[in-house]
């Protein structure tokens, strides 16, 4: 059963990131009545695609992972000033390097945007656009580093909200740079999507000022110093954080991977993928990710103390509750793929033909999408024992799997085949992950029955939508996609109820 602790700060972190993804899903609408899923788009998102890869590399996910259990053994050991010292001198080595990134990628943009999407060639205007996005959005990148690097020092004072705040302020921004698009439109030509561009960097410089002073309140601000002289508990931070850096580059590796592929199929096929990936991305995001930071901070002082029970109760209760979420969510993509895609995204420039291409894409990705959550909840208890490495191996496996997945099946099943790829890398990871969490004891067989109560309510949900899906097939779109969701959502609880397959201390907290 999943601890009230666990269960509060997923609640807190889980309320939060919904609402960023709300709000991201207005976002996308917004993006494909007013970009479609034509050579504007395409261009902008591999242009927005840089900063997000190397933010992940970062401070999101790598140094995070690295820096959160470091930071905790120090502040244990010899208490907050000595952990904050160590949190100044990494932002130091931080902001330098990625200072340096930003000067050489704006030199080398063009080179770097052919890399990134070879096909491109094969449109000189969607090639030029692409160049002039990137440059305006890659300044985001130590922005948004420095953002993600202060929420991991708030987290570990398990103050989550902020952090879990920020993607609101970034929805925000890039809604109101897209809602700028009509007005200039006509002038900018395939680079409409300029102003979106200008609003990342908007929500950058916010989430940066917001950010701040949380933790100048808390009295946790890391002193802004360039001396890159560097501790001896930094240097073994650092050691971590390579191999880390480098397993979190497999899973970026895998994203370029489905990229630059992407840009030889038609034009499109870029727009396609990603907005089956924003679908998928929402239970993602507030289950995977949520669970996964509230975990880290735990898994890290459990670890210092030598307390393997604590952490074989997080895990199970976190699969459990991760189980609850998610297993429901994958049934419902699955069998309402074309409605979702329809009903939300085909207005405007986003045609129906575009819906029903980007659907074949979220039936893949919704069948990794339980390896993918399972992934985000294992690795912190991976890290926090001291073992990046041996998540660079499952990385490295991931990239293998997907990359000779992706070059068999994208002949035969076009940008499906690239999203089917990647689903099989996910729950190949995810496998791997429990199996050696299982050897090491940290995971219990008990996971095993509720999970199994949990499928039999998501199966009686998908009969429901099975035969309700061609009743409702004639109603306007919208109408359609929530009578659907209603209907689904709610057989989905009243079954789970009725198997006892809601967690214990979800009824509690209601």
């Amino acid at each position: 059963m999943i601890t009230s602790s666990l269960a509060r700060s997923f609640g807190q972190i889980g309320v939060l990131t919904a609402a960023s993804r709300i709000l991201g899903l207005l976002r996308d609408i917004v993006f494909a009545a007013f970009l479609g899923a034509g050579p504007a788009a395409d261009a902008f998102l591999v242009a927005l695609k840089l900063p997000n890869m190397f933010r992940r590399l970062s401070a999101e996910g790598a140094l995070s992972n690295a820096f959160v259990p470091s930071f905790a053994r120090e502040a244990r050991e010899n208490g907050g000033a000595s952990a904050l010292r160590l949190a100044s001198e990494v932002q130091a080595v931080l902001l330098f390097v990625l200072l340096a990134v930003v000067v050489v990628f704006e030199i080398m943009m063009p080179s770097i945007v052919m890399l990134l999407a070879p096909g491109f060639s094969t449109t000189p205007e969607r090639f030029a656009a692409a160049v002039a996005l990137a440059r305006i959005t890659m300044p985001y990148l130590p922005m948004i580093s420095l953002v993600a690097f202060w929420a991991a020092i708030a987290n570990a004072h398990d103050r989550f909200v902020p952090g879990a705040a920020m993607p609101i302020l970034f929805n925000v921004c890039m809604i109101g740079g897209a809602l700028v698009i009509p007005l200039l439109s006509g002038e900018l030509g395939v680079q409409k999507a300029k102003p979106v561009a200008f609003g990342l960097l908007g929500a950058g410089a916010l989430q940066m000022a917001v950010m701040y002073v949380v933790l100048h309140r808390m009295g946790k601000v890391p002193h802004f110093s360039f001396a890159l002289k560097t501790s001896a508990i930094a240097r073994r931070m650092w050691r971590k954080f390579l191999p880390a850096a480098l397993g979190a580059f497999g899973m970026q590796l895998n994203l370029i991977v489905d990229l630059i592929l992407a840009s030889l199929l038609p034009v499109g096929a870029i727009s396609w993928l990603y907005y089956a990936d924003r679908i998928v991305q929402l239970p993602l995001g507030i289950v995977g990710i949520a669970l996964g930071t509230a975990l880290l901070p735990r898994f890290s002082q459990a670890e210092a103390a030598g307390d393997n029970e604590a952490v074989k109760t997080a895990l199970g209760g976190a699969i459990t509750l991760g189980g609850f979420l998610v297993v429901p969510a994958v049934t419902g993509l699955i069998i309402l793929a074309e409605p979702i895609l329809t009903g939300l995204f085909a207005h405007g420039a986003f045609t129906r033909n575009d819906a029903g291409m980007a659907g074949l894409a979220l039936v893949a990705y919704a069948v990794g999408l339980p390896g993918f959550v399972l992934v985000k909840i294992l690795q912190p208890a991976f890290y926090a024992a001291g073992r990046p490495g041996t998540v660079l191996k499952i990385s490295a496996v991931m990239v293998i799997t997907n990359i000779a997945g992706s070059l068999l099946l994208m002949g035969p099943f076009g940008h499906m085949g690239l999203a089917i790829a990647t689903a099989i890398s996910g729950l190949l990871a995810a496998v791997i992950m429990m199996l050696l969490l299982a050897a090491a004891g940290k995971i219990s067989r008990a996971v095993l029955s509720p999970l199994v109560r949990i499928l039999l309510a998501s199966g009686v949900m998908a009969v429901l939508l099975w035969f309700l899906r061609p009743v409702v097939a004639d109603l306007a779109s919208v109408v359609r996609l929530l009578i659907l969701v209603v209907a689904g959502g709610g057989t989905y609880f009243a079954a789970a109820a009725l198997f006892g397959a809601v967690p214990v201390d979800l009824l509690r907290r209601r």
